[in-house]
C-alpha cells in the first residue's frame, strides 16, 4: 500500500469552539463537546456537520477524540476538524485515534497539557489513496455502527428493567397498588453487605500488576463494568482495605466527580475507597439491588457533605429503607427481569469483542500491514 506523508494543515481545516464549559445545561437539546470524555448538553448549536472533536487540553495529557455528525456545540479549547476533498474525514478520525499518545508526548504545559494550533498544523500523518481511505473507514465504521446499535439496544433494555422494578416495588402494580402485608421493611445494611473499597500503596511495586481486577471510581461512569482499570496482586489485596467483590455487585461512587454514579460489576473486582459495593444474596438478588439503588440516588445524594469534595458515607447507603418481598414474589420478579439483565451483559461483552477487533485492525490498516 502506497502512503504519502502530509501535514494536517495540508489536508483539512480545523477551528475551536467558542463557549466556556459552564455554559452547559442539564437537559440541553444538543451535545456540547468539551475536553472531558463525558458529553455535556446545551440548548444552542454552532455546528451542523460531520466533524472530529479533539480535546485541546487535559490535566493528565489523556487527550480524547470523538466523531460526530449533526448539530452540536463545542468548548473553546476543543478542536473541530471538518472535511476536505483531500482526505476522508472518518479515515482521519481513526488515524488520529492512534496518535493520542503522540499528542501527549508533544503537548505543552506542566499542570495542564495543551495541544496548540501550531502543533496540530505541523503534525504529520500517512495518507493512502482516497479509495483506500474510504475502504478502511468503511470497515472500521461498520464495527463502530454495530457497537452503537448494541448500545441503543442496551439502553432500551435498561429502561424496561427499571420500569419493571418501579411497577413491582414502587407502585406495587402486581399487588393492586398496595405493598403486601407479609413484606418486611428494614434497612439495606441489615440484609446486604455494603463494602467500602481501598487502594494498595502505590509505593510498593509488589502490590500492582498482578492478576486481581481493581477499579477506580471513574469506571462507575460505565454502563456496565466488564474490565478493570488496573490489576493488583494478592499481596496488594491482603495489605490494603480493598476487598474482592463478586460479579453482579452493585457499585456506587460516593465522592468526587462521579458522586452518585451507579454501575454493575460483570466481573469480580476490587475497588478504590471512593466506591461502595452492595453484594447481592438470596434475600435481595442483584436484580433487585441494582435498580433499587438507581431509583434511590436522589435520596442518597441529599445526604452529601463536605466542602470542595462532596461525599456520601457508607452508612448513608446502609441506612436506606428497603422492602423485603416474600421469597415467592422475589422468584417471580427474578424470572421476569433476569433475562433482560442477562441479555444486557451478553451485549456488553459482545461490544468488548467488537472493540478489541476494531482496535487490533486499526494499526494494521494504517500501517499497510493489512490491505483492503
Amino acid at each position: 500500500m502506497n502512503f504519502k506523508t502530509v501535514k494536517l494543515s495540508e489536508i483539512c481545516s480545523f477551528t475551536t469552539g467558542k463557549l466556556n464549559s459552564n455554559m452547559a445545561v442539564k437537559y440541553g437539546k444538543y451535545p456540547f463537546f468539551t475536553c472531558s470524555p463525558e458529553t455535556l448538553r446545551i440548548n444552542d448549536y454552532a455546528f451542523n456537520q460531520e466533524a472530529i472533536l479533539l480535546a485541546g487540553n487535559n490535566a493528565n495529557g489523556n487527550f480524547n477524540i470523538k466523531f460526530y455528525n449533526g448539530k452540536f456545540n463545542a468548548y473553546q479549547r476543543t478542536y473541530v476538524f471538518t472535511g476536505s476533498e483531500k482526505c476522508n474525514l472518518k479515515y482521519l478520525y481513526y488515524y488520529l485515534k492512534l496518535c493520542l499518545e503522540d499528542f501527549r508526548r508533544i503537548s505543552q504545559g506542566t499542570a495542564t497539557q495543551f495541544l496548540t494550533a501550531k502543533i496540530l498544523n505541523s503534525f504529520e500523518i500517512n495518507l493512502p489513496s482516497m479509495e483506500v481511505q474510504c475502504k478502511i473507514a468503511s470497515v472500521l465504521s461498520t464495527l463502530d455502527d454495530k457497537i452503537e446499535l448494541n448500545n441503543r439496544i442496551n439502553q432500551n433494555l435498561e429502561e424496561q428493567a427499571q420500569a419493571i422494578f418501579k411497577s413491582w416495588f414502587v407502585d406495587f402494580e402486581p399487588f393492586g397498588g398496595v405493598m403486601p402485608n407479609d413484606w418486611k421493611i428494614t434497612t439495606l445494611g441489615e440484609v446486604c453487605s455494603c463494602i467500602l473499597g481501598g487502594t494498595p500503596s502505590r509505593k510498593n511495586h509488589e502490590y500492582w500488576n498482578g492478576n486481581i481486577s481493581w477499579i477506580n471510581s471513574g469506571e462507575v461512569n460505565r454502563f456496565r463494568i466488564t474490565s478493570p482499570s488496573e490489576f493488583i496482586t494478592e499481596k496488594g489485596l491482603n495489605s490494603s482495605s480493598t476487598k474482592l467483590l463478586p460479579e453482579k455487585t452493585t457499585v456506587l461512587a460516593i465522592t468526587g466527580a462521579t458522586l452518585g454514579k451507579v454501575s454493575l460489576l460483570e466481573i469480580s473486582s476490587c475497588t478504590n475507597q471512593s466506591i461502595v459495593g452492595i453484594i447481592p444474596n438470596e434475600t435481595l438478588p442483584y436484580e433487585y439491588i441494582f435498580p433499587f439503588i438507581k431509583a434511590n440516588i436522589k435520596e442518597l445524594i441529599s445526604h452529601q457533605t463536605g466542602g470542595a469534595q462532596q461525599h456520601i458515607n457508607k452508612q448513608n447507603v446502609e441506612s436506606l429503607p428497603v422492602y423485603i418481598p416474600h421469597k415467592e414474589n422475589t422468584e417471580i420478579y427474578k424470572n421476569i427481569i433476569s433475562p433482560i439483565y442477562e441479555m444486557i451483559a451478553e451485549i456488553c461483552f459482545e461490544n468488548n469483542n467488537l472493540s478489541a477487533l476494531r482496535d487490533s485492525l486499526l494499526p494494521k490498516f494504517m500501517s499497510g500491514e493489512i490491505k483492503v
